[in-house]
C-alpha cells in the first residue's frame, strides 16, 4: 500500500512538472530564426501603416480619404485609397502609438524626396519615457547617410531599389511604443511605411533598443571622433554606422576604434587595429581593377560592409565620401554600468608618420540597454545636419 502510494505521488509530481515545463516553454514568438519558424505561438501579429494607423484587428483598408483617393475615385473604399502620408514642412507625424507588451519586428519605409533624409528625424520612445531612445536622421538610421540610394544586404538592415529602407532589429517593449518622424525641410514630404510588430509577453530581462546620431564637421579634436558617450545602465552594443567624408588626400583609415567599458578611463578594454579592420575589411578595402590599378571596393554582407563610395568628379564634388556599417550580431559588446566608444581619424604624412585628420564624420550607434537612459546630447541643427 505504501509503495503504491509513493508511486502515485511520484507520478503526480512528475506530471505536474511536465505540465509546468510545457507552460514555461510556450513560444513567445520572439527571436525568430529558421529553427523555430515552425513553432506555434499565442503571439498576435499586427501592422501599422497608412491603411491602418492604429494596427487594430479587422480595421485595415477602410480609408475613404487619403493620398490615393483620386486614383481610386471610380473604385471606392478598399482600393488603395491611403497608401502614404504627407508630412508638412516643420511638422512631426506620429507613425505608431502601440500599447504592449510586444516587439517591433520589421520596419519598411520609402521617403520622398530621398535626398532630404538628413532632415527627416526618426524618434522612438519606449514605455512612458519622455526622452527618445532612438533619435536619428532617417537615412543614417538605415545606413544611407549621404542622401543617395545605397543598396545594402545585411541581416538587420536592407536597402532595396529604388528607395526602400528596411530594418529587422527586434525592439521589445513592456508597456508602450511611440514612433514619430519630424520633417525639418521647408517643403512637405511623402512617406510610405509599414511597421510590423507582435503583441506578446516580453521577457523581464529584455533591454530596450537605442540608436543615437552624432556628427562633427570638421572634427573638434584632431584625429579623434566620439561615436557614443554618457551611456549608463546595463546592456550590449550591437552596431555602428559611419558616414565618413575625407578632407585629405590619400588613405584615411589607420585609426583604431576603442570601447571603454564599466569605468575605463585613460585606456579602453577593447581596442581595434584600424578602421577597415573594424568594418571586417583589410588593406584599405583595395582590389585591382581591369586597369591593374587599386580601387576602393564596395561590399555588402550580413554583418559588415563598405556599402557606399562617393568618388570625386573633378568639379565641385572634390572629396571622397564613404558609408560603412558593422553589426555586432554574433559578438555584442556587453557592459554592466557604462559605455563610451571612440574612433581615430588617421591618415599618412611624410616620413611614414601618421596624420591626425579633421574629417567630416557622422555616426549612428546602435545598442540595447535598461531604462531609464540618460538624455541624449542635442541633435545637430538643421544646417549642421546638412549633407555636403
Amino acid at each position: 500500500m505504501k509503495k503504491s502510494l509513493l508511486i502515485g505521488i511520484f507520478c503526480a509530481l512528475a506530471a505536474s512538472v511536465f505540465v509546468c515545463s510545457a507552460a514555461d516553454t510556450a513560444f513567445d514568438g520572439l527571436n525568430l530564426d529558421l529553427g523555430n519558424l515552425a513553432r506555434v505561438s499565442d503571439a498576435q501579429t499586427r501592422s501599422i501603416g497608412p491603411e491602418n494607423f492604429t494596427g487594430e484587428k479587422g480595421q485595415a483598408g477602410m480609408a475613404i480619404h487619403g493620398t490615393g483617393e483620386h486614383a481610386a475615385r471610380e473604385l471606392g473604399q478598399g482600393w488603395k485609397i491611403s497608401p502614404s502620408v504627407r508630412i508638412a514642412a516643420h511638422a512631426t507625424f506620429t507613425l505608431a502609438d502601440i500599447t504592449g507588451p510586444g516587439a517591433i519586428q520589421q520596419i519598411w519605409m520609402t521617403p520622398s524626396p530621398l535626398d532630404k533624409t538628413r532632415w527627416n528625424i526618426l524618434r522612438i520612445y519606449w514605455d512612458d519615457e519622455a526622452n527618445p531612445s532612438v533619435e536619428c536622421p532617417l537615412g543614417d538610421f538605415f545606413a544611407c547617410g549621404w542622401g543617395r540610394y545605397c543598396q545594402i544586404s545585411s541581416l538587420p538592415v536592407c536597402v532595396n531599389p529604388g528607395s526602400a529602407f528596411n530594418c529587422y532589429w527586434q525592439m521589445p517593449f513592456h508597456t508602450k511604443c511611440k514612433i514619430t518622424l519630424e520633417n525639418l525641410d521647408d517643403n512637405a514630404m511623402t512617406l510610405y511605411y509599414q511597421i510590423n510588430y507582435t503583441l506578446t509577453k516580453v521577457p523581464d530581462d529584455a533591454a530596450y533598443f537605442h540608436a543615437q546620431f552624432r556628427r562633427e564637421n570638421p572634427l573638434k579634436a584632431k584625429g579623434l571622433y566620439t561615436i557614443l558617450d554618457g551611456v549608463e545602465g546595463q546592456g550590449q552594443y550591437v552596431g555602428t554606422y559611419l558616414a565618413w567624408g575625407v578632407h585629405e588626400t590619400g588613405w584615411w583609415g589607420e585609426g583604431e576604434i576603442k570601447f571603454y567599458l564599466d569605468g575605463d578611463t585613460n585606456f579602453p578594454t577593447i581596442c581595434g587595429t584600424g578602421t577597415e579592420d573594424y568594418f571586417c575589411g583589410s588593406y584599405d578595402f583595395d582590389t585591382k581593377g581591369t586597369d591593374a590599378q587599386s580601387h576602393y571596393t564596395e561590399f555588402t554582407t550580413p554583418y559588415s560592409g563598405l556599402a557606399q563610395v562617393i568618388r570625386p568628379d573633378g568639379h565641385y564634388e572634390s572629396q571622397t565620401r564613404f558609408g560603412l556599417y558593422r553589426w555586432h550580431l554574433r559578438d555584442p559588446i556587453r557592459f554592466q554600468k557604462d559605455l563610451k566608444v571612440t574612433i581615430q581619424a588617421l591618415g599618412w604624412q611624410s616620413g611614414g608618420r601618421y596624420l591626425q585628420e579633421q574629417d567630416d564624420i557622422a555616426s549612428v550607434a546602435f545598442w540595447y540597454q535598461t531604462l531609464p537612459q540618460k538624455k541624449f546630447p542635442p541633435l545637430p541643427s538643421r544646417d549642421e545636419l546638412e549633407w555636403h
